[in-house]
């Protein structure tokens, strides 16, 4: 059986959430979530135990699909420097200022 993504992860966790803010039994919750989320008993009980602790859900990310496109070397050493500065992987910092330039252009756009 395949591993879940952290997407579905989310999914599950917000899916306990709501259970529990219905204020049912835990064991109500779990046969729910057990049921619903197509996953056995002890995980929706592990869900449950997770979601206790939250305060609102969580966020659940889009999944990064890949794309391949060609950048001059120099660009790749000077996104990789500040990239390894920073912390922070190539997507991250490519990620970011795709997302700021596009958010850019639409305004003058």
């Amino acid at each position: 059986m395949a591993r879940s993504t952290q997407a579905q992860k989310a999914k599950i966790l917000n899916a306990a959430y709501r259970l529990l803010s219905r204020r049912l039994s835990t064991a109500e919750s779990a046969a729910v979530l057990s049921r619903e989320s197509s996953i056995s008993l002890r995980q929706a009980y592990r869900y449950l135990e997770q979601a206790v602790h939250l305060e609102q859900p969580v966020a659940v990310a889009e999944p990064a699909l890949p794309i391949t496109f060609k950048i001059p070397g120099d660009v790749i050493r000077t996104l990789r420097t500040y990239a390894a500065a920073n912390d922070l992987t190539l997507s991250e910092v490519l990620t970011r200022a795709i997302t700021e330039f596009v958010a850019r252009a639409s305004r003058h756009g």
